[in-house]
């Protein structure tokens, strides 16, 4: 079992835009993992692992950007909630890998960190 208090301190010691970037990223593993069969369980704790990101950036968040990634932690518990079926349909594990790669784009266009390119 994962020690969520550890992970918590150390990722709230990152500004906001590297705390998006690292949602980002977690969004983005969600994609690339959907794709064997065998991950089942790393998405799963991927999800876990997104929504409470998500918990403790809104609050830091401007509203719009907040207002975004309630919307998201929304999507991720509907995914949790029907993950074994979710992950034996391979259509719908697909589904969720390509709406974890746009939502990965998404929270980095927010984020802010590639604007400097």
């Amino acid at each position: 079992m994962r020690d969520w208090n550890a992970l918590k301190e150390r990722y709230l010691r990152d500004e906001l835009p590297i705390r998006l970037g690292n949602l980002a990223s977690n969004l983005a593993r969600i994609k690339s993992r959907c794709q064997n069969a065998a991950n089942g369980a790393i998405v799963e704790s991927l999800l876990q692992e997104s929504k409470l990101f998500i918990e403790w950036t809104a609050q830091d968040a401007e509203i719009e950007i907040a207002a975004e990634l309630v919307e998201l932690q929304v999507q991720l518990a509907c995914w949790q909630y029907s993950w074994a079926g979710i992950w034996e349909d391979a259509e719908q594990r697909m589904r969720v890998g390509e709406e974890g790669r746009i939502w990965s784009e998404k929270v980095l266009n927010m984020s802010g960190l590639l604007a400097g390119n």
